[in-house]
């Protein structure tokens, strides 16, 4: 069982919070930088996601590519994740990403400063769960959805949250929902069907 962090967290002035909504980490508030595009997912909509996933993540190795605030990736450690990587390019949310892994004591959790498409195409480790949470203003959502599978293991989901609901080719939704003007949806690669023959 991780340690558990302390209880009280002052937030830092002229920035932004989330606060953790399940497990160990439970009602820790986390400060964030401002950054363009950067919107961490919802309570609402954290709390319907990890309804989906079944709320205890034990064991599971998770992925939280475009990290931004993080609030996927945290909310997946505290709930028991056994790995979560956490990806993010923007250097101000890559500092706040490590320094509130570093004040959780969040010893799973592993942030890489890296360009979410170059680190796919590097990485040859598999994951149960990936976050996507892109840029709206981007393309990057069919762009990693093209690409990722390899690094799914055997049934893995795909978690997306986008403004517009993209053509999704090869992908079967399992659960979609929407939150004002975020579309969401978990998702897995459409089982491949051999004809006998």
């Amino acid at each position: 069982m991780p340690k558990l962090a302390p209880k009280t967290t002052k937030p830092i002035r002229g920035t932004n919070q989330l606060r953790i909504i399940g497990g160990d980490y439970r009602r820790r508030i986390l400060p964030f930088p401002d950054g363009e595009g950067l919107r961490p997912t919802p309570d609402r909509v954290r709390e319907t996601l990890f309804n989906w996933l079944g709320q205890d993540l034990d064991g599971r190795v998770c992925l939280d590519l475009f990290a931004g605030s993080g609030a996927l990736g945290f909310e997946a450690a505290s709930r028991g994740a056994r790995r979560v990587v956490m990806v993010e390019m923007a250097r101000p949310a890559l500092a706040a990403l490590q320094s509130n892994r570093a004040l959780l004591q969040a010893e799973v959790v592993e942030v890489v400063g890296a360009d979410a498409l170059a680190w796919l195409g590097r990485s040859s480790e598999q994951f149960d769960v990936v976050f996507l949470d892109p840029p709206f203003a981007s393309d990057f959502l069919v762009k990693v959805l093209a690409v990722i599978a390899p690094c799914l293991h055997e049934d893995g989901l795909v978690y997306i949250e986008t403004a517009d609901w993209p053509a999704l080719t090869g992908w079967e939704v399992l659960r979609k929902g929407k939150a004002g003007v975020v579309h969401y949806g978990l998702l897995r690669l459409t089982p491949v069907v051999h004809i006998a023959g």
